[in-house]
């Protein structure tokens, strides 16, 4: 694995507003942001090893030996301070399963980390190897909090664990970061500091857009105040309040959570998505609504569109590695259609809209007005969105810890309020997908498992009857004469 260093612009200490509204709705447990991972691996990683590897990987990557604190009286949004009793080893668990113990085992290992609650009195992260596995294997239960890292910022962290080979590479540790216990006068002053800078900011982006801003309005009043129209109404499409859910039957929410998981093959997965020109995501979304509507059926409980939530990455080439660069948008999912084809064609159309809505650009602002609501009231409308989705894309090639060849990589999103978070994440040439269900609203985890699956291999077996994408013909190069030579 090539080698990285960390990025030269020191990490901003104090959260997005975006991630403050996901802190602050952790006061009710169903509103947690944790994310927990599953790594399949063919034999048990060197500790040693592995354990200098994480060690390097938070030095370069310093939230991860920060904790996440309130900022001082609520007067700014929550900000990362040095752990100055950073222990490695605490974050770091080795646990073997009993005799017999196999991938459910892990499974339980997983959802039982994912219900716990964080210590916020430490870093926001666990990695557990687990061993004991039939056949030699081993896994990695990887815990992290979502402030932490998205999917894609996950992936960059994982850059500085993992090997593109068996034989384990060393590195040299660069420095740890400096550890500065603060007092609260200090930290009082940084918030002020924090917001006087935030203002200023505001108000110099104001002044130089201001010149442009009026030519433009002098120019074309009628487009600009059509633009201001369709932001306005962006907006409020992006914050309306939500009473119902769509679903009749996955209404009810418990403090309890499956997990389950399942694989697609890659290639002809993305074949089905370009029979309408689509993209993979197309496709997930699609088998995502087709499973979620044989499940409905199966139940007499008829259902034409779901509520959807979805990450969509803000991520830019000059963000910090790690970190959480994403929006959430809602919208209603076509589930009645039966016609594959046909609802890769309206969710394909329907994901494109929503990428291009211009409110996205103001999640952060959204999400400070937010923060002023009741969180119970905010709450209440995360808790009646049907179900979650995302599709992060990973390693395209075998990756190795410390020796082990990892097999597969599932994702487990939080729930956050909804019935079932559905995260596809790829490897290599498939698809792993992580399911996790709130046990309120799906009672019955395996039949919803059993639609799914049959709704996911119905679009790889549409992939798979699918023509062959036409080339262009290999232009041949002229062939060379043969040399000669002269008396």
């Amino acid at each position: 694995m090539t080698d990285t260093t960390a990025p030269d612009q020191p990490v901003e200490p104090h959260v997005s507003d975006v991630d403050a509204f996901t802190f602050r709705m952790e006061r009710d447990p169903l509103l947690r942001s944790t994310i927990v991972a599953v790594a399949v691996l063919d034999r048990v990683p060197d500790w040693d090893h592995f354990r200098r590897r994480v060690e390097r990987a938070t030095r370069l990557a310093p939230t991860f030996r920060q904790k996440l604190v309130a900022s001082p009286l609520g007067l700014a949004s929550p900000r990362w301070i040095h752990d100055v009793d950073f222990d490695l080893d605490w974050h770091l668990r080795q646990v073997r399963v009993p005799d017999g113990g196999d991938l459910a085992t892990v499974l339980q290992i997983a959802r039982t980390a994912g219900m716990a609650a964080f210590d916020h009195d430490r870093p926001l992260w666990e990695i557990t190897v687990v061993d004991g596995l039939p056949d030699g294997q081993a896994a990695l239960v990887i815990k992290v909090h979502h402030a932490l890292t998205d999917g894609i910022g996950g992936i960059q962290i994982a850059n500085h664990v993992v090997d593109l080979d068996r034989e384990p590479v060393e590195y040299d540790l660069p420095p740890a970061p400096r550890a500065v216990r603060h007092g609260p006068l200090v930290d009082l002053a940084e918030t002020l500091g924090h917001d006087l800078l935030s203002v200023t900011h505001t108000g110099s982006r104001l002044i130089r857009g201001a010149p442009s801003a009026v030519a433009a309005a002098a120019a074309d009043p009628l487009g600009i105040a059509s633009e201001v129209l369709r932001t306005t109404g962006s907006l409020l499409r992006f914050v309306r309040p939500i009473t119902t859910t769509r679903s009749p039957i996955m209404r009810q929410r418990r403090l309890q959570w499956h997990y389950d998981l399942f694989d697609v093959p890659l290639e002809p997965f993305k074949a089905a998505a370009r029979r309408v020109d689509g993209t993979l995501n197309d496709a997930f979304m699609a088998a995502i609504a087709g499973g979620f509507r044989e499940y409905h059926d199966r139940h007499g409980a008829m259902v034409g569109t779901l509520r959807m939530t979805m990450p969509i990455s803000l991520r830019t080439e000059d963000d910090h590695e790690g970190g959480n660069h994403i929006t959430l948008v809602r919208f209603e999912v076509p589930v009645g259609r039966a016609d594959p084809e046909d609802r890769m064609r309206e969710i394909g159309a329907i994901c494109r809209a929503e990428r291009a809505e211009p409110s996205l650009v103001f999640s952060n602002q959204v999400a400070a007005i937010l923060n002023l609501l009741p969180s119970a009231a905010v709450g209440g409308m995360l808790k009646h969105v049907d179900l979650l989705a995302s599709n992060v894309p990973g390693f395209p090639v075998e990756v190795f810890v410390s020796g082990a060849e990892v097999l597969g990589f599932y994702a487990f999103g939080p729930t956050t309020g909804a019935s079932a978070n559905v995260t596809l994440m790829s490897y290599r040439d498939t698809c792993h997908i992580g399911l996790n269900t709130d046990a309120g609203a799906v009672p019955d985890p395996d039949v919803l498992l059993a639609c799914l699956r049959e709704s996911f291999g119905e679009l790889v077996a549409l992939g798979r009857t699918a023509p062959k994408p036409r080339t262009a013909p290999r232009k041949r190069s002229p062939r060379r004469k043969p040399a000669t030579t002269s008396d």
